[in-house]
This record gives C-alpha cells, structure tokens and sequence, in this order.
C-alpha cells in the first residue's frame, strides 16, 4: 500500500508535524491487516518524512518484521527513539542529498547497527540526490533485492 499523507498530494488534510502523519500511518496498517488476515509477515518503507513516520510505526508495532528507510531526514528529525531498534532493515540514500545530509544518514545506520541483534544494510546510490530523479529504479532494484534475500 502506498499513499500519501494528509495535505500531500491528492489527500485531505493539512501537515501535521507527524502526529497526524503516525496516525494516518497506523491506520493504513490497520486497514491492510485488515484487508489480508492470513499475511505471513509484515514490513513498513518510507522515503524522507515519511521514513520518520515509517521508523516511530515500527517502534509502536511488534508485527512489524523488517523496515526499508529511504533518504530518512536524520538531521532534520529525532531518531534516537530507536534505541533498542526492534528490526533489522535497510537504509538507502543519494550521496548528493542536498536536503539530508548523507553524513547524518550514515551515522544513524552506524548507530543502528550497533546495536545487539540488528542488521542495518545502508545502501548509498552515487550521483542522487534526495529525491533520487533518474535513480530510482536504483532504489527499486535494492529494495528488491534486499526483500528477496529477506525471503520476500
């Protein structure tokens, strides 16, 4: 399920500093839940915000098996609630972020791959910016192949 969150795009609703964002987040888990009873597993992605949103979600559901962050805004928002990490995931960037610096991104792989029990593959994708343009197919074709060596 992809969608976006109030106020962007087509949805209703003005920006709501994230906590408006983890509801609208949760809900949508709820609703797939829902929607698929009999599903085996269950992972979150997000890109930038979303990312940030994405990464509180996993920390306030223990269905949640693995996670995929894309450009997650590591200067821009707090992440040290993630601490213990409860899953191990896959970060990716542009090394050409202009908007999140591709330093704070790599520190919080680091930090999250520190600690006990969590893998963090952290993936950096030469020449993209944050919005990743002409790569992302590049994001694609590593998300897919880190859910296919996850057994996905």
């Amino acid at each position: 399920l992809r969608f976006n969150f109030r106020g962007v795009g087509r949805s209703q609703g003005s920006f709501d500093n994230g906590q408006g964002e983890l509801s609208d987040a949760a809900s949508a888990l709820d609703w797939m839940q829902n929607y698929n009873p009999n599903a085996t597993g269950c992972w979150i992605a997000g890109f930038s915000f979303g990312a940030w949103i994405a990464m509180q979600l996993l920390m306030r559901r223990p269905e949640i098996d693995g996670f995929i962050s894309v450009a997650p805004p590591a200067n821009m928002y707090d992440f040290t609630f993630l601490a213990p990490c409860p899953s191990s995931g896959l970060i990716i960037h542009g090394d050409r972020d202009d908007i999140v610096s591709p330093d704070s991104v790599t520190k919080l792989a680091a930090k999250l791959n520190s600690q006990k029990g969590i893998t963090i593959e952290h993936k950096v994708v030469p020449g993209a910016d944050h919005f990743f343009g002409q790569q992302l197919e590049t994001v694609a074709a590593l998300s897919d192949d880190y859910l296919t060596r996850a057994g996905l």
